[in-house]
């Protein structure tokens, strides 16, 4: 596992973002390339009751049917079809009944890969995402895959969601100007991939998963 780099110090944006991502060959590539543009950027989540912004701090890339960790290494299933198709829809699962992960289909083409978001810091919404997740810091509300799905108010209704379209979509932030790589959490069944170094995050952000 690689050590951190030194962290540097960015002022997030605050205001609501102006430019979205609208091309669908931004997520066509693969997930390894696409990861660390991923920090940085904004997830913004149009919900029923008011928007909820979050600049996206950590992911984890997923490499497609030779990646061991990757939902796709089992072939196409019910619940991992939409690794099979477009890039740039959202893929979301829920693990252990309890907690839904977001995900960011990638490419090449049909190449099944995608991007899990780990952490994410809350930068408008806030009220939003504290009713979703009631007694939780504002530093922790978005930290970790299932705390990052809830603190957006994303769930299995969403799987699939075209990420041009919205509700969910992203938009262009402040980009991270230092980042880090480490192995992947929790995929210790992977053999030889278990220590990829396909964890990206912004260095010594508060708003990160604790491992």
């Amino acid at each position: 596992m690689s050590s951190a780099p030194a962290a540097t110090t960015l002022d997030p944006p605050r205001a609501a973002p102006t430019r979205y991502v609208d091309d669908r060959a931004w997520f066509d590539r693969s997930a390894i390339e696409l990861a660390p543009d991923l920090l940085g950027m904004l997830l913004v989540h149009e919900t029923r009751v008011g928007r909820i912004i979050g600049r996206i701090v950590e992911v984890e890339a997923y490499l497609g049917p030779e990646d061991l960790a990757a939902h796709s290494s089992r072939g196409r299933t019910p619940r991992n079809a939409v690794m099979f198709g477009p890039p740039g829809h959202a893929y979301v699962y829920l693990v252990y009944g309890l907690h839904h992960c977001l995900n960011i289909v990638a490419g090449p083409g049909g190449k099944p890969e995608a991007i899990l978001l780990r952490a994410a810091e809350v930068t408008e919404g806030l009220e939003i995402a504290q009713q979703l997740r009631p007694g939780v810091a504002p530093l922790r509300l978005a930290a970790g895959p299932g705390n990052l799905a809830a603190a957006f108010g994303v769930d299995r209704t969403m799987n699939g969601v075209d990420l041009l379209a919205g509700p969910l979509r992203l938009a262009f932030g402040e980009p991270a100007v230092e980042l880090a790589r480490t192995s992947r959490i929790g995929v210790d069944y992977a053999g030889s991939w278990a220590d990829a170094p396909l964890r990206f995050m912004i260095p010594d952000d508060p708003h990160r998963s604790r491992r």
